[in-house]
Order: C-alpha cells, then sequence, then structure tokens
C-alpha cells in the first residue's frame, strides 16, 4: 500500500495536473469512478496506472472485476495519498493514470462522418468538457479541438466529459484551414455558431445533411477570419430576456437539432 503523500510515485502522479507534465509524459489524470469506469469498459488499452484505496473499492465492485479483467493492477493507498495525487478536492477515492489517445485528423473523415463539432479557442476546461459530453449524447462522429483550445487532457475538462473522453473521437492541435479544405472534400457544410448569423429556424432543412459545428470562444466569439473557414454562420434565437446562452448550452441545442434533423 502507498502511505507516503510525497513519495516520488505519487508526486509524479499529481504533476499531470500540470500542461507541461502531460505533454512530457503523454499521459493523463483520471479522478473519481465515473472517468476510470468508463475508460476500463472503452479504452482499458490507454490505463497505464490505477490507485485507489481499500474502502472505495469495497464499493465499487465493477470496477474491480474490470480491472482484473483488463489486465490491470489496482495500487491501494491511503486517503492522503489519493488527496495528494487528485486535482479536486473530493476524488472519491479513485484515481487511474492513462495515456493520451487522441485521433488523427485524417482519421476523422475518413468514415463518412455526418456531424462533428469543431472547437476553436474554447478557452474554458468545463465548456469543452460539457461540449464533448453533448456530442456523444446527440451520437456525434467526432470532435476536433484547433490548436488554440484548452487541452483536452487539462483534468477539468476530462472530468467534465464524464467519461464521453472515452465514446467519442476527437482530434486536437488541428488547423481550421486544413479542417475546413477535408469537411469540403467529403461533402460536409460547416456552419459557424455566431451571434451576427442568418436565422436558424428558417434554416434547420440543411441540418438533415452532413454537418460539422463551428464553435468559438466563450468571450469572443468566432474571428472573421474563422467565420470564413464556415459555409454559413446561424445564430439561436433568443426568445425570452436573456442576453445570451452559454457557449456549451448552446453547442447542446446546434447538436441535438442537427442530430433531430438527421434522424427524422
Amino acid at each position: 500500500m502507498l502511505e507516503n503523500p510525497r513519495s516520488p510515485r505519487v508526486r509524479g502522479v499529481a504533476k499531470l495536473t500540470k500542461r507541461s507534465a502531460r505533454q512530457e509524459t503523454g499521459l493523463f489524470l483520471l479522478e473519481g469512478p465515473q472517468s476510470t469506469r468508463e475508460a476500463l469498459r472503452h479504452r482499458p488499452d490507454t490505463l497505464v496506472e490505477l490507485f485507489a484505496t481499500p474502502t472505495a473499492f469495497e464499493r465499487h465492485d465493477d470496477l474491480r472485476a474490470a480491472a482484473a479483467d483488463a489486465g490491470i493492477e489496482v495500487v491501494y493507498t491511503t486517503e492522503a495519498v489519493l488527496d495528494a495525487m487528485a486535482d479536486t478536492v473530493t476524488p472519491q477515492g479513485i484515481v487511474a493514470v492513462a495515456r493520451q489517445a487522441p485521433t488523427a485528423l485524417k482519421d476523422v473523415f475518413a468514415g463518412s462522418p455526418r456531424l462533428i463539432a469543431i472547437c476553436e479557442e474554447v478557452r474554458d476546461p468545463g465548456n469543452l468538457g460539457t461540449i464533448i459530453r453533448a456530442a456523444d449524447a446527440a451520437g456525434a462522429d467526432a470532435v476536433i479541438l484547433t490548436g488554440r483550445t484548452v487541452d483536452l487532457y487539462n483534468p477539468k475538462v476530462v472530468r467534465a466529459t464524464t467519461g464521453s473522453l472515452f465514446h467519442v473521437p476527437v482530434a486536437v492541435g488541428a488547423d481550421l484551414a486544413v479542417v475546413a479544405e477535408k469537411a469540403a472534400a467529403a461533402g460536409i457544410r460547416i456552419i459557424a455558431a455566431d451571434v451576427g448569423g442568418g436565422d436558424f429556424l428558417a434554416s434547420r432543412a440543411l441540418l438533415a445533411e452532413p454537418t460539422a459545428w463551428l464553435f468559438g470562444n466563450e468571450a469572443r466569439g468566432l474571428d472573421d477570419e474563422a467565420v470564413a473557414h464556415a459555409d454559413l454562420s446561424l445564430r439561436l434565437p433568443i426568445f425570452g430576456a436573456a442576453e445570451s446562452l452559454n457557449l456549451a448550452t448552446a453547442a447542446s441545442v446546434c447538436l441535438y437539432e442537427t442530430a433531430f434533423a438527421q434522424r427524422s
């Protein structure tokens, strides 16, 4: 059992909360039973280490069985060690280390995708994680992050995906101009979600066709150069008195409206 919160092994895991350590090692941190469960279920090949307090693992029999099936040894720790490793105040007694495994951009377009979310300069980790989760729930084929978007493996992003990170392909570090070229070659229309865009309701029929939604920065939206890469831009209507919609909420609406149109 790991008992020393200051041991090199514990400190090595804790460093993964920092982007520099993630870039250097190619690893990232998973916290809590849900993310770990989805990793074991869908991408056990990415798991490197699994740490848990005995009490926490007793509460999650399915995790113990899944780890055994995947041939992953569980390292038991004290509460103090788990607290030292984790980014959150309450890691729920389970922390894992996984290999980063983003999808290559060429592979995103290789399978005739019909619904994609493109994130251009999305900076808030919670928003990005929620968009990935919404894309997963809406049955999107992939999510593409441009180089100006927050790190996919930021612990806050990983937590906000609640495991969807292991369900939907995500490409990282993409150049928007290259994405636009590949989308055009694949017959996919890029629609920019933009407050200066056209009437969403008048264009809903277009959503039944292969679509890639382009979402921008929380504060500034999409700049003119980014919008120029889209085939058209649309704005969501505001029927009440709200000034605007949160980015992740707006993205969820756009993705689900498209999923409805493509399945009707």
